[in-house]
């Protein structure tokens, strides 16, 4: 299966989907009543239905165009999910160069993996952001803003011009976006009076090495 970099998913779709992050966790509920769980994924795959986003006859196009273009489940593909698409913990917030700290200096490390930590109390989760959007990263040394760098949009991974100082915090912004394939070979859809829409479009969340 091949990703695509492009054709991205039409943001005026994508704006009205239902979806977000499902876990993988096995539960053995025993004879006493008592439950083992075990966390099966690291980090949850996201699902989302686009059907809720399609609202006129020409979104309909728009997505069955784009559902020949990947061929079904055959190839991968950007889309923005609309709730959590930022380096901000609130999606109305602008992207600042101190959001995330990607890591620490050591005076010899130039490649830095962007991520995002998910934190409430004591408890913390970390995403590792592949699919950054073309010219929105930012970075900052020591919360100092630092331009000597360059990102690879394909894997996430951001490369200084010069080695961070050691027990430099290295922090970044930016806007990314999930890689995602349809779920189904088959786009079965049925266009109602009024122009509504009687389907489900489920597509999900791949993991990229």
């Amino acid at each position: 299966m091949a990703f695509l970099e492009t054709p991205r998913f039409p943001d005026d779709i994508a704006y009205g989907s239902k979806g977000g992050p499902m876990y993988n966790t096995s539960v053995i509920r025993l004879e006493s009543g008592f439950e083992k769980r075990n966390k099966n994924w690291s980090f949850p795959l996201s699902q989302f239905d686009v059907a809720y986003g399609i609202r006129r006859e020409a979104s309909m196009y728009s997505l069955i165009e784009f559902f020949h273009a990947v061929s079904g489940r055959t190839h991968g593909y950007r889309f923005k999910d609309f709730s959590d698409y930022k380096s901000t913990t609130d999606m109305s917030t602008s992207v600042s160069d101190t959001d995330q700290l990607i890591g620490i200096g050591d005076n010899a490390e130039v490649d830095f993996q962007l991520i995002k930590t998910y934190t409430k109390g004591a408890l913390s989760q970390t995403r590792n952001i592949k699919k950054p959007i073309t010219g929105t990263v930012v970075m900052s040394l020591d919360d100092v803003p630092e331009a000597g760098f360059t990102v690879d949009t394909v894997t996430g991974i951001v490369t200084f011009s010069v080695a961070p100082a050691a027990a430099v915090e290295v922090k970044a912004g930016y806007q990314y976006d999930v890689p995602v394939r349809f779920e189904s070979d088959s786009l079965d859809a049925k266009w109602e009076f009024f122009e509504t829409l009687s389907t489900t479009v489920p597509i999900t969340e791949i993991r990229q090495l």
